[in-house]
């Protein structure tokens, strides 16, 4: 028995082999977490944040009364975590913290200019593709998987701080610094 191409199956070979060579190199993301943020990108982010803040140097309000004003961080991304930190830095450094803002001589008043994460993922390979259906072709899979030579992923934080301090009674400037930092992560 001999086989014969008819005109339809010429059609859908035609097509299948169009599809299949259109395939580019490129790339794709997946994001896993059973939380709202990935504990890489918290770690990312706090890391960030820590070492930022680790930076200012407060000597220069050492043994001091001071009221740290961190409202303007207050929609910033771990808001709290980064107050804590700083928190936690003025008083390594020899200030006094007072919660109430009558009682303390000096406002520390912070801002970040930003707080995020960047990610940058490359797959040398076949990404994976739906292939949309022109016409019903049975028996050619409608989903190619995915097929990796090598992948890389690259994710970045970014934490930028502003702080000043000012005496409380004459409203001058007796300190100021900006910070930035970045903490990275590769996988391959």
């Amino acid at each position: 028995m001999q086989f014969r191409w008819n005109k339809r199956m010429r059609l859908e070979c035609l097509v299948a082999a169009l599809l299949l060579s259109a395939i580019p190199l490129g790339c794709g993301t997946s994001k896993w977490s059973d939380t709202k943020r990935t504990a890489t990108e918290q770690l990312l982010i706090s890391d960030a944040m820590d070492r930022a803040v680790s930076k200012l140097d407060f000597r220069v309000l050492a043994g001091k009364e001071v009221f740290l004003d961190d409202d303007a961080i207050t929609e910033a991304v771990d808001h709290k975590y980064l107050t804590s930190s700083i928190r936690q830095h003025l008083l390594a450094s020899g200030c006094m913290l007072k919660d109430d803002k009558t009682e303390a001589d000096y406002f520390v008043e912070v801002r970040v200019g930003a707080v995020g994460t960047d990610r940058h993922d490359v797959l040398y390979g076949v990404p994976a593709v739906n292939v949309p259906t022109v016409l019903p072709l049975s028996g050619i899979p409608t989903t190619f998987p995915e097929i990796p030579l090598a992948k890389r992923t690259d994710q970045r934080a970014v934490v930028k701080l502003a702080v000043f301090a000012y005496n409380r009674e004459s409203g001058r400037l007796v300190w100021q610094r900006s910070e930035e930092h970045t903490s990275e992560l590769q996988s391959h």
